[in-house]
């Protein structure tokens, strides 16, 4: 399948939507997009994972070391994972990843606020 990383702007946030296979192979990809959105002045950011048919263990350490990058420069940042995404949802789960990485259901509407 493939992968692509779409940036857009919605509600005036920078959106990163995950299409595809979030993978060893592909998730250095998702890393040069957030550092991207981050060099150019995001002051917050949403990474759409509805769209994406596959996690593996390095795609969920990339929404790691997302959440820290972000933490560290004072972005807010919402990962959005539906619950019907079960392939997705499950490994997101099963790792707790909620302990790590802001996951939520849908994306807020307010600049940075936490939507569920």
């Amino acid at each position: 399948m493939l992968f692509e990383v779409q940036r857009a702007t919605v509600n005036g946030r920078p959106v990163l939507r995950v299409r595809g296979e979030l993978d060893i192979s592909t998730a250095p990809q998702l890393g040069s997009a957030v550092a991207d959105a981050l060099a150019g002045g995001a002051q917050s950011l949403v990474v759409d994972l509805s769209e994406t048919t596959f996690l593996d263990s390095s795609g969920a350490r990339q929404l790691v070391r997302t959440a820290r990058h972000t933490g560290d420069v004072g972005v807010p940042l919402q990962v959005v994972c539906p619950a019907d995404n079960r392939p997705v949802r499950m490994v997101l789960d099963l790792l707790e990843l909620h302990l790590a990485v802001p996951i939520v259901e849908q994306a807020g509407l307010a600049g940075g606020g936490v939507g569920s």
